[in-house]
């Protein structure tokens, strides 16, 4: 099936010389002079690096062949294991196929795993992750001149910048596309 640039939206995902991409980020551009275009961001969905590229007005592009399953992250070794919540079946992925979505992966997390062409390429978490900080120093009274933040590292092993009041052992939520704090979640 084929979209035109009209129809490009965050997430779409596209076949780009022949390979499969996720629209990133897009920008409509109508310049005084000559044709309007799109320019993209695109997320290679095997490699998982983005490129930028730039498709004219009106073009048509393949979407492309794939289908989600809903799973569970059970555990990581060497690899990433993950159960299917319908037929229980386990798929394991390799630490490049997860990416940078393992600084966010804790057990039980549920996910959407990414199949193209029947073989499990990659998987999309949940946009909001709520983590427990595992490791951070202590907040100076009066200690603002960085702006009020320290790094905190997560029990998944991600950095964050937080305020300088959260301490070790407190829950937050964090955007796991941007790995932006946006609060601290209440002990419960």
């Amino acid at each position: 099936m084929q979209v035109s640039t009209a129809e490009f939206k965050r997430g779409l995902k596209i076949v780009f010389d022949g390979q499969p991409y996720a629209i990133v980020d897009f920008q409509h551009v109508k310049p005084g002079k000559g044709g309007a275009f799109v320019r993209t961001k695109l997320k290679h969905l095997r490699a998982g690096r983005v490129i930028d590229n730039t498709f004219r007005a009106g073009e048509k592009v393949e979407l492309v062949d794939f289908e989600e399953k809903h799973m569970q992250f059970l555990y990581r070794d060497d690899r990433y294991h993950f159960m299917d919540t319908e037929t229980y079946d386990q798929v394991s992925l390799s630490e490049d196929d997860v990416g940078n979505a393992r600084l966010y992966l804790k057990e039980n997390t549920e996910v959407d795993v990414l199949y193209i062409d029947g073989a499990p390429v990659t998987i999309e978490l949940p946009n909001f992750a709520e983590l427990r900080i595992t490791r951070t120093d202590p907040g100076v009274r009066g200690d603002t001149a960085q702006g009020g933040t320290k790094p905190a590292t997560l029990e998944t092993g991600a950095i964050v910048q937080v305020p300088l009041f959260l301490n070790e052992g407190d829950v937050v939520k964090v955007d796991t596309r941007t790995g932006e704090y946006l609060g601290r979640v209440a002990a419960g």
